[in-house]
């Protein structure tokens, strides 16, 4: 069992990448109603340089982009339900052919058509972001998001973030009605 965050906690994952090398982070999520219409949450993920920009559009890893240009971030497709025990989404990252220029990867997830729908995270129950090793299978940390985002169509759920030679974990649960495409113009991409 890891180590459960609260909103704004960090903990150090591995103090080099020559300790934890492939990691996969899985973000699940529940309708607060059985039975409810469909929850499309997009999980995603974009690597980010030390100016708080992406390199590129192809770091930006979401359900059209499933992979970054070598293969160290991939998304493992995209669950346009939420049912179903366990994760809903994963991205795999491979902390070992990340280039040293990226110092942060977030990762964010916006409700697919939440405005046509009349849909938020307050409508959602069970959230979670967690960091698993996937050579060995263990988890390492898990943040639990609280249902208090009633009117958020969109969220940073957590965050990789370069500390020396190691890597860390930030639970963020900053939430927004900005869509995926306003969060990646946050970052510099010109979607």
């Amino acid at each position: 069992m890891g180590i459960d965050l609260a909103k704004g906690g960090s903990v150090a994952l591995a103090e080099s990448t020559e300790i934890l090398t492939h990691i996969t982070v899985g973000l699940g999520w529940d309708p607060n109603r059985p039975g409810a219409e469909e929850f499309d949450l997009d999980a995603s993920a974009i690597a980010l340089q030390e100016s708080d920009r992406a390199p590129g559009l192809s770091y930006f890893v979401y359900y059209n982009n499933l992979s970054s240009p070598r293969g160290e971030i991939v998304h493992r497709g995209d669950n346009l339900t939420g049912e179903g025990a366990g994760d809903d989404e994963q991205i795999e990252v491979r902390l070992d052919l990340l280039s040293s220029a990226i110092t942060r990867i977030v990762f964010p997830v916006s409700i697919h058509n939440a405005d046509y729908r009349h849909q938020s995270f307050g409508d959602v129950h069970g959230a979670y972001i967690r960091i698993v090793n996937t050579d060995t299978g263990d988890e390492l940390v898990r943040y639990d998001l609280s249902t208090t985002a009633a009117r958020d169509t969109s969220m940073l759920f957590g965050e990789l973030h370069r500390d020396g030679g190691g890597w860390h974990f930030r639970a963020l649960g900053e939430g927004g009605v900005a869509g995926l495409a306003e969060i990646a113009r946050g970052y510099g991409l010109d979607v």
